[in-house]
């Protein structure tokens, strides 16, 4: 399993928060032991935004979990906040998540490995799905939506620390890279999404 990046103040702040929320992994125990939270304070930087690429569909079902019968991909529980620059949490924001399948290829036809969840009052957003392959000139990544009430759209997307194609990709970013731990036979992945609203 890849290491962990070293923690920013933002990845340390969104740590102790799933501490705190409780977020565990398969089978009831917590994935990864975490960090406590530090203060925050307002006025924390947005999350950096990202092209959508050629991929994306609207109209995603309504699931949280993504994985497709038979798939032989490894599962991945990507869980996490969404919050306000001042560390609120925003309840019914709307998180779209949408990726490459096990082979490196998107369903243009219909919606594998597409789906949408809105956050519960804690702000607290859940998907299961899989690892995705690499594709020609691009690293592992997945490509998020998120959307709080009446607010503008933040499109971006999460990348996975470790990769040999990270350093390779002029699109990946430091600040999107998602906190990863192993968890029995899969991984669990988490990010904190910050909206430009106060």
């Amino acid at each position: 399993m890849p290491s962990v990046p070293h923690p920013t103040r933002r990845r340390l702040l969104a740590a102790g928060a799933f501490a705190m929320t409780g977020i565990i992994g398969d089978g009831g125990a917590v994935a990864a032991p975490l960090p406590v939270t530090p203060q925050c304070h307002d006025g924390d930087e947005p999350t950096v935004r990202q092209t959508a690429g050629p991929y994306f569909k609207p109209s995603s079902p309504q699931r949280a979990d993504l994985v497709e019968s038979g798939s032989k991909g490894r599962v991945v529980e990507l869980a996490g906040l969404v919050l306000t620059r001042s560390c609120r949490p925003v309840a019914q924001a709307l998180v779209d998540l949408w990726h490459a399948d096990e082979r490196g290829d998107y369903d243009n036809v219909g919606f594998r490995y597409r789906g949408h969840l809105f956050t519960d009052d804690a702000g607290r957003y859940r998907f299961r799905t899989i690892l995705p392959a690499l594709y020609p000139g691009r690293t592992r990544h997945y490509h998020v939506k998120v959307q709080a009430p009446q607010q503008p759209v933040l499109t971006t997307q999460l990348y996975f620390p470790d990769e040999p194609g990270n350093n390779r990709d002029g699109l990946f970013r430091r600040e999107l890279l998602m906190r990863m731990a192993e968890a029995g036979d899969g991984l669990s992945a988490q990010f904190a999404f910050v909206l430009d609203i106060r």
